[in-house]
């Protein structure tokens, strides 16, 4: 789940850093997800949690500069501590705000997964036009099972699309989710969704 704000192991952030940047210029991909990593076992989270953002910071700020110089973005993902991952360090789109925020750096945004923003924060509306000044990449997947946009559950992508549409994002949107079945069976609220929009 990365090292960014794993003390004592910025020497491994920066080698990982580097060949991310290998491979993303290989692949011609514009942005790397720079992972913040788990609480360590056993820790005390007030204590821990001072630490490891200033670890982040630092090390932000160090691939920041790497990426300006090679036309890259860096983006930081909240990800849910209720279902997906209980140590993750970074779990709320206004936590990497405040993050972004203090690292001061244009060559970084928020990577906001829509999954687990509703799971941390609901209020998806309010939060997509907060934050939509730092948003680098979105990705969806339905709530709570994670599966496709059309699988039953709280979110309508109908909606949301309109929404971001609206909006004017211009960039990809990942489909992160666990495929129900056969992933081309799967990608049809795609087509239907492609049907309705262009009529």
């Amino acid at each position: 789940m990365g090292l960014g704000a794993v003390p004592g192991r910025q020497p491994e952030f920066r080698e990982g850093v580097a060949l991310a940047v290998k491979y993303a210029k290989e692949l011609k991909c514009p942005r790397i997800h720079l992972m913040a990593g788990r609480f360590p076992t056993g820790a005390k989270r007030d204590a821990a949690s001072t630490e490891m953002e200033a670890t982040f910071i630092e090390n932000l700020r160090y691939a920041a500069d790497i990426l300006k110089q090679e036309n890259l973005i860096g983006l930081l993902e909240p990800i849910n501590n209720q279902i997906s991952d209980p140590n993750y360090c970074l779990t709320t789109p206004q936590q990497a705000a405040a993050i972004l925020e203090k690292v001061g750096r244009p060559s970084l945004k928020l990577q906001l997964d829509i999954f687990h923003c509703q799971i941390m924060n609901g209020n998806l509306t309010q939060n997509l036009k907060r934050y939509f000044p730092i948003i680098g990449h979105i990705q969806i997947a339905q709530v709570p099972e994670r599966h496709e946009p059309d699988s039953p559950g709280e979110l309508n992508f109908h909606y949301l699309f309109q929404l971001l549409e609206s909006m004017n994002y211009s960039g990809y949107i990942g489909c992160e989710y666990k495929p129900k079945g056969n992933t081309l069976d799967g990608l049809s609220w795609l087509y239907a969704y492609w049907e309705d929009h262009c009529v």
